[in-house]
């Protein structure tokens, strides 16, 4: 299959270009995402057999400042993509993620539950799902939570940064979701495309998240305890670690949908998180 990826340097790129590096790669040098013709003009260019947006916009505080920006790149970007996919019958995988809900309750989220985004991340990635859908081709809205891997910044490697030099983290102990490794995303991503481009009937929206759910603070109790940490890490609330954006507490996904059309099960993180740590001790 001849794929093409928007995205080069960021998390889930880095890991399609491991495991499929025949595809071609189109990054900000190539195409800036902030000018969403030229999106469109790419794949009008190239004419692959199935496309893959794994780039975005995805600085969460500074998207408060810079919604703008963010509106642009998650938003219209996306939509252009699939104008011109939709054009020559071309499949669009579109990465999504959990902000798009405002995380209230404890249910794991559907893929048709109502959408209401607490921030300018989550209404910029809601926009982008829009779009998508309003081209009205062949596509699968793919949302994901907590992306991590050995690359780039993310909350794994923040912990291994700071529990190595301290005795004791405070981190949040409310926000509940389920982290998921780039890796896991990423081969999720081409058994998609491969799918809907033999079969473009399993157009919507799915989720694929890690298992099982855990808050932040346990999961960065699981990341220093694999690693060999010895620092402890005390569970605090939401309201005594303000951020610029507000988190979702409830970033629970529903992945039955994922299951049973693509025959994709939820990953173990706590595996993912494992290879992620062998990889960057080497």
């Amino acid at each position: 299959m001849n794929l093409l990826v928007f995205g080069q340097t960021g998390q889930v790129a880095r890991e399609l270009a491991r495991i499929a590096p025949e595809a071609g790669f189109l990054g900000r040098a190539q195409v800036d995402l902030s000018r969403p013709d030229d999106c469109e003009d790419a794949i009008r260019a190239r004419r692959p057999d199935a496309v893959i947006n794994a780039a975005a916009y995805t600085a969460v505080d500074r998207a408060e400042d810079e919604e703008a920006l963010a509106t642009t790149v998650n938003g219209a970007a996306p939509a252009a993509m699939a104008r011109a996919c939709a054009d020559l019958g071309i499949p669009l995988v579109q990465i999504s993620t959990d902000y798009v809900f405002d995380g209230s309750g404890t249910a794991p989220w559907r893929p048709e539950d109502p959408t209401a985004p607490i921030n300018a991340y989550g209404r910029s990635k809601l926009l982008g799902e829009r779009g998508v859908r309003a081209a009205d081709g062949a596509h699968a809205i793919l949302r994901t939570s907590w992306v991590v891997s050995a690359h780039g910044g993310n909350f794994v490697k923040t912990m291994l940064r700071l529990g190595a030099g301290r005795d004791r983290l405070t981190v949040v102990e409310d926000q509940i979701g389920g982290p998921t490794p780039a890796a896991d995303i990423a081969a999720a991503c081409l058994t998609i495309a491969g799918q809907l481009h033999a079969d473009p009937g399993k157009t919507g929206t799915c989720h694929f998240a890690g298992a099982p759910e855990v808050s932040r603070a346990g999961f960065a109790r699981e990341i220093c305890a694999q690693a060999g940490l010895s620092c402890t890490v005390e569970g605090i609330a939401s309201s005594q670690y303000p951020t610029a954006a507000t988190r979702p507490a409830n970033s629970r996904l529903d992945c039955s949908t994922t299951q049973a059309v693509f025959g994709l099960a939820r990953p173990d993180w706590r595996v993912g998180l494992t290879h992620i740590l062998e990889e960057l001790k080497a």
